[in-house]
């Protein structure tokens, strides 16, 4: 049973809920395991509301997350890693907030599958609980589509009351997944790559920041990758991360296609 459909496997038909004489076949093929294949719009989307180049300057923690540890009552250390007697109410918050925002965007049963997986991980260890948070982020669901459109009205004051509207009901995912509890040694000199659709105007405000040292933040979860061919099959541009793991700085290039 899915929110628009259900399947019958035996009849191979995709059938409407609403409206049960609304059917479409359907075929069943075996997935290789070994497909690469990215999905572009995570990959390829601009980290930030395309009416701004940066979501600003707020240093190493994100306005979001500032927003979220007041809103749950959390001091600047109590973070699930210091403190794993937090994960329980987080994880029971996360699942409430995922369950909501999946009625209001009429995806319940998924929200529910997704509330349903994270919870079991309730009296997991604070690693474990962060490894099933990244994999349910990295699912082709509202989950990520939602908590990155919010995100990346962070820096806009026309949209700070849409993005602090959220702080109840996604902020508690957001900070189990933000909080990385397994990464801690910093690792230099990497770099990361992420593809991105760029017109002309937004490409010479790139540029102009670069030449004028300018700084600001993407404030979303971005997707990349240390594989520089994968991005250069998507969009018309990528952007070049440099740094380590805690801090980088970008360049925006144009695509080369690699024969």
């Amino acid at each position: 049973m899915l929110d628009n459909c259900c399947i019958d496997f035996e009849h191979s038909l995709q059938i409407l809920n609403t409206d049960h004489s609304q059917k479409r076949p359907t075929k069943q093929v075996v997935r290789n395991r070994e497909d690469k294949h990215l999905r572009e719009e995570r990959f390829v989307d601009l980290p930030v509301d395309s009416a701004r180049p940066f979501g600003g300057q707020y240093g190493w923690v994100s306005p979001f997350i500032i927003e979220i540890r007041r809103a749950l009552g959390l001091s600047e250390n109590q973070l699930p890693p210091n403190n794993p007697e937090l994960i329980p109410m987080l994880v029971e918050k996360a699942a409430q907030g995922i369950i909501a925002e999946g009625k209001s965007m009429g995806k319940e049963q998924e929200a529910n599958k997704i509330a349903k997986i994270l919870t079991a991980q309730k009296n997991s260890k604070v690693e474990d609980v962060w490894k099933c948070c990244v994999y349910l982020y990295t699912l082709e669901s509202f989950l990520y589509k939602i908590l990155n459109k919010t995100m990346r009205l962070i820096g806009s004051k026309e949209d700070e009351q849409n993005w602090q509207s959220k702080i109840h009901t996604l902020g508690p995912f957001g900070l189990l997944l933000w909080d990385d509890p397994i990464n801690e040694r910093v690792v230099r000199n990497e770099t990361l790559y992420r593809g991105v659709k760029l017109e002309p105007e937004q490409i010479v405000t790139y540029q102009n920041m670069a030449a004028e040292k300018k700084y600001g933040s993407f404030q979303v979860f971005s997707s990349c990758s240390r594989n520089r061919e994968l991005f250069e099959e998507f969009g018309n541009n990528y952007f070049i991360y440099h740094g380590c793991r805690c801090c980088f700085y970008c360049r925006c290039q144009s695509n080369v296609r690699i024969s």
